[in-house]
């Protein structure tokens, strides 16, 4: 079974797959001092809840964009599932092109996610990923990954208000309560602010990408809070939570399929 584990840089998803389908999926707070040793009874505890455990783990595949942690995950796997992991933006071989200046610096999010939506969408594509950062990256018809946009997540936005302006509070992010753009208490005009910035940010990025390229483009979002804008907008054509993990199953797919040539 293959053990996925993909990290952000708030949260860290474990995901077990047997084969056939997604059949145990946890989330962590990212935190880059976690030893491997501290993950394995985290997830071993986990892991017995639903009558699974490590022996029956046999690969391994991380995404990660803290490269801190990437040491400690990596033995994880090598000393708990006595494997070598798969790592984006080290050893898997994606099997897309990166076509921008400089390959290197494409975030290992970005690049599972424009595999994830390859397999199940037409491309050209935008694929819009809400998390610590909101980004927007090109998809070409052929899976090629071919840049894109970062911006700030929408909980940073949140926290920085609070942080910076001493007389706003810490708020939950949802939607204005009967779609009001104008807030009438401090509360409500930052969560329009917020929600329906986020809104026009969305509309109107996506708007520009597509005025630029001059094609039409299949708009798909994901990531902690794209559940958020359904039915906000007619900027995004599909909502898909499973994108990142989808990338990374497919992924592992190809580097077995390679090895066994």
């Amino acid at each position: 079974m293959l053990l996925a584990i993909e990290q952000g840089n708030t949260n860290t998803m474990f995901a077990i797959h047997d084969g056939q389908s997604w059949i145990a999926q946890w989330r962590a707070a990212t935190e880059s001092t976690r030893t491997a040793d501290e993950y394995v009874v985290w997830l071993s505890q986990l892991m017995s809840m639903q009558g699974l455990s490590f022996r029956s783990l046999d690969a391994c595949i991380i995404s990660s964009v803290v490269p801190q942690s990437l040491f400690n995950l990596r033995n994880l796997s090598r000393r708990y599932l006595n494997v070598e992991p798969l790592v984006i933006g080290e050893n898997a071989k994606l099997g897309v092109d990166i076509r921008i200046d400089k390959p290197s610096e494409a975030g290992a999010d970005r690049l599972v996610n424009a595999v994830g939506a390859s397999m199940l969408y037409k491309g050209p594509l935008i694929v819009i990923d809400s998390g610590t950062a909101t980004t927007f990256d090109v998809v070409a018809a052929d899976g090629a990954f071919e840049g894109g946009i970062i911006a700030p997540g929408i909980n940073l936005s949140m926290q920085a208000l609070h942080e910076a302006a001493a007389k706003l509070p810490r708020i939950a992010i949802q939607r204005p309560a009967r779609n009001r753009v104008v807030g009438t208490d401090t509360v409500s005009a930052m969560q329009s602010g917020v929600f329906w910035g986020y809104i026009s940010l969305i509309e109107g990025l996506v708007s520009r990408i597509k005025k630029e390229r001059d094609e039409a483009l299949t708009v798909v979002a994901t990531g902690g809070v794209a559940s958020l804008f359904e039915g906000a907008t007619d900027s995004i054509d599909h909502f898909d939570p499973d994108l990142t993990i989808r990338g990374l199953l497919e992924i592992h797919r190809r580097n077995t399929h390679l090895e066994t040539e």
